[in-house]
């Protein structure tokens, strides 16, 4: 176990920092733009990338453009979706996402405005359609970035902090524990488990507000007919 392990912290550490660094940030950049979150999430790609931080210098600039990338991505997605955003929505790419997700975020943005963009932020397909439907919305872009910039500042430090850290240990300790690499392991899932936790805790309230929401509408809808027949 603690050869295969090896093998693969060896492979990313190759890597040139500089390059892991850039690449890291685009595919981060990326998520929240062209939807690649979607398909390629962005929390595996940080943890990956982190499990190669061999010294502060490397920790900070990887937490620094992984923060860059999640603010350039954001702020695209809010461009793209002020200018291109009811005719992505009406595009096929637009129906593969589902008209589901694309109520479920603008429920949950017009309910909660500002923290929707923060809770968005560590949810699995929210966090690539947010930055869209703000863009179609009435919220300005500070406050959207306002409310964008904390969430994407821990988000970077928590996977960065336990990718480095977890790997860190494992090199200090795998030349005198043969079963050190069990240990790596047992922190990443241990690290994943509790995000899970946290992304269901939080899935669960959006999932109440939005219902709430879609009560509201539907019973809009209703009142609107009854007024009609009344007409009639």
């Amino acid at each position: 176990m603690n050869e295969l392990l090896d093998g693969f912290l060896e492979w990313i550490a190759a890597v040139d920092p500089v390059l892991k660094t850039t690449l890291a940030g685009v595919l981060v950049m990326l998520e929240t733009t062209v939807l690649l979150g979607l398909v390629v999430p962005g929390d595996t790609v940080v943890l990956v990338a982190s499990t190669g931080v061999e010294n502060p210098v490397e920790y900070f600039a990887l937490v620094t453009v992984i923060i860059a990338g999640s603010l350039a991505g954001g702020s695209l997605g809010f461009l793209i979706g002020r200018h291109f955003g009811p005719w992505l929505r009406r595009s096929r790419l637009g129906a593969r996402i589902g008209e589901k997700n694309w109520e479920r975020s603008q429920d949950f943005l017009d309910h909660r405005g500002g923290i929707a963009v923060f809770i968005s932020r560590f949810l699995p397909v929210l966090h690539s359609l947010t930055p869209l439907v703000v863009g179609m919305s009435h919220l300005r872009y500070r406050t959207f970035i306002l409310w964008l910039a904390p969430a994407s500042i821990i988000w970077a430090f928590a996977y960065v902090s336990v990718g480095s850290a977890a790997a860190e240990g494992y090199r200090a300790a795998a030349g005198t524990l043969d079963g050190a690499a069990f240990y790596f392991v047992g922190a990443i899932v241990g690290f994943w488990l509790l995000i899970y936790a946290v992304k269901r805790l939080l899935d669960r309230y959006v999932s109440r507000v939005t219902a709430a929401r879609a009560e509201l509408r539907a019973a809009a809808s209703e009142d609107g007919a009854a007024e009609t027949d009344g007409e009639k």
